[in-house]
């Protein structure tokens, strides 16, 4: 083994593994520390399933959890400090656990996965027994692929949990799952065939996550709408927000409003130009630069302040004139950017050093100019339903295909932008994530004043996907979403695309392609089972692949 291992993302080492340093730029000491704080809160979930068998719930640790499998997400965090103090805190929240339950009469009999003589190790130490449970403790693959495929889609859903929670929703059945699934993923004695099916109740409660974020933002900032959003820049000084949390974006915006300083979305933040609640702020400007991997140049000419909400970081390069300006809160960190405090008791996040940083900086540096539109999430696109019907009832559509999910930084990706460019004009793209960078810009036109590439939002939008085909199969009359003109071309990066396409596979949705290459993490013989089971397969050239999606 080498000092690390890890192979969660798409662009892990050779697509098999880094093993040296993440090729997301996090340290060995920063992958093992992962590996111990996520080993740790399986020990603290073999605690909280029995104590929620006798009716005691621990909300402390609820959120513990989640925020802990939200901060391992690829490009989240890079801060060892931040994990040294996370896995400490794991030792005191097992603890509690512990104490909770013998206090409530229950058995500790067969709980034998919390590293309790771990306590008290030194941080050598700590990094030593962190190999020890690395990924590549499981032996069999195929076992450790199916543990690795339903931990990711936890890591995932737990992103989705995590902004609902932000904005006070919570589902307690939602957080159970995940601890039992915690526990699952331990039990030596479950079989390939029972955790393949504990794979497709992670998509399961997938679903319910996305339905519960959606409810959160929809609710607490009206449903997106159709939405002209601004490319240029104005003559005030500003502040970039990066990331996916809305209530960081609500905050913001009411501490700097009349302050002088305008406020750009980047990235994953872009869908929030679409909602209603947002609009009525006049130095909201629009949004600036494109997909995350391309923010050391959107950064470095915005001039201003930088705010990271969540993940996607890329370490500052050394030439960097930016890392001094940039933010982090909530999940993120990066060793050297300054950390916004999350809220305590019920206060609003301060982000006034962050204003008064922005007030020194000059405007940011105009990169491109002109619109885009977005905003057609579910509430939007089922308002057209049936202009939508009538289109494909006359030909004028033939096919729509959905293009959601994550962009990133392989040429490989270039795939995305020539599969939109060639598809015909009767087609239509659905869309949700930061995968829209690679075509939201072109002009693909329109059919009978319906846009060729509809933005459904966020990554975490990705269930007003699910709603819209839910829609179209009712309008249609069909018995079976695969009988729509709907085809599933999905790019994936990381952990919340993988509960998006778990979340599919739950609901039946078959014959979906995933690039720009297949996980590292899928053995091959659960591949052979997402092949024959739901007709997952890779990508090859966009002129074959084409064809086979035209004719599906």
């Amino acid at each position: 083994m080498g000092k690390m291992f890890c192979y969660q993302c798409q662009e892990t080492a050779k697509n098999e593994g880094c093993t040296i340093q993440g090729v997301c730029g996090k340290t060995a000491d920063v992958a093992n520390l992962q590996d111990l704080l996520m080993f740790l809160c399986k020990g603290i979930s073999h605690y909280t399933v029995r104590l929620r068998e006798l009716g005691i719930e621990i909300p402390q640790i609820n959120k513990f959890i989640t925020d802990s499998l939200f901060m391992t997400i690829t490009n989240a965090n890079f801060d060892k400090s931040r994990f040294i103090t996370r896995v400490l805190m794991a030792y005191e929240m097992r603890n509690a656990a512990k104490e909770h339950l013998l206090s409530a009469g229950g058995s500790l009999e067969g709980i034998t996965y919390d590293g309790a003589f771990w306590q008290g190790d030194t941080e050598a130490e700590m990094a030593e027994k962190a190999l020890e449970t690395s990924v590549l403790a499981t032996e069999d693959e195929d076992i450790r692929s199916l543990r690795e495929l339903t931990t990711y889609g936890l890591k995932g859903m737990a992103a989705y949990a995590e902004h609902a929670f932000n904005l006070g929703y919570e589902d307690n059945s939602i957080y159970g799952f995940m601890q039992r699934a915690l526990v699952e993923v331990t039990d030596d004695s479950l079989n390939v065939e029972q955790l393949t099916a504990l794979v497709l109740e992670t998509g399961k409660y997938g679903v319910e996550v996305m339905a519960l974020l959606d409810k959160a933002n929809t609710g607490s900032y009206g449903h997106p709408e159709i939405t002209k959003v601004n490319l240029g820049v104005r003559n005030n000084p500003g502040i970039l927000i990066s990331g996916h949390d809305m209530k960081d974006m609500e905050e913001l915006l009411k501490q700097t409003e009349g302050t002088g300083v305008d406020v750009y979305t980047h990235s994953e933040m872009l869908p929030a130009n679409y909602y209603p609640a947002f609009k009525k702020y006049s130095h909201f400007v629009g949004n600036y630069g494109s997909a995350w991997w391309n923010q050391i140049v959107d950064f470095e000419s915005f001039n201003g302040p930088i705010l990271f909400t969540t993940n996607c970081i890329v370490p500052p390069r050394k030439a960097s004139t930016y890392g001094d300006r940039v933010y982090t809160t909530g999940a993120s960190g990066f060793e050297g950017f300054t950390h916004i405090e999350d809220r305590e008791n019920g206060q609003p996040k301060d982000f006034s050093a962050l204003i008064e940083h922005a007030k020194k900086c000059a405007p940011p540096t105009e990169i491109e100019t002109g619109e885009i539109v977005g905003g057609f999430a579910h509430n939007q696109v089922i308002a057209l339903a049936d202009k939508i019907v009538d289109a494909v009832k006359s030909g004028a559509i033939r096919k729509f295909f959905v293009m959601g999910g994550c962009d990133g930084r392989v040429k490989g990706r270039n795939y995305y932008t020539e599969f939109a460019e060639k598809l015909p004009m009767d087609t239509v793209i659905l869309t949700a994530g930061c995968a829209k960078y690679r075509y939201n810009k072109l002009p693909l036109g329109d059919i009978n004043g319906i846009p060729r590439v509809l933005d459904a939002g966020q990554c975490n939008d990705s269930y007003s996907l699910v709603k819209i085909a839910l829609a179209l199969k009712e309008a249609f009359g069909l018995d079976d979403l695969n009988d729509l003109p709907i085809v599933y071309n999905i790019a994936w990066y990381e952990q919340k695309a993988v509960i998006v396409l778990l979340a599919l596979l739950s609901l039946g949705v078959k014959n979906t392609h995933l690039g720009p290459t297949l996980p590292a993490f899928l053995s091959p013989n659960v591949v052979n089972v997402l092949v024959n089971k739901f007709g997952i397969a890779g990508i090859n050239s966009v002129d074959e692949d084409m064809k086979v999606m035209l004719e599906a």
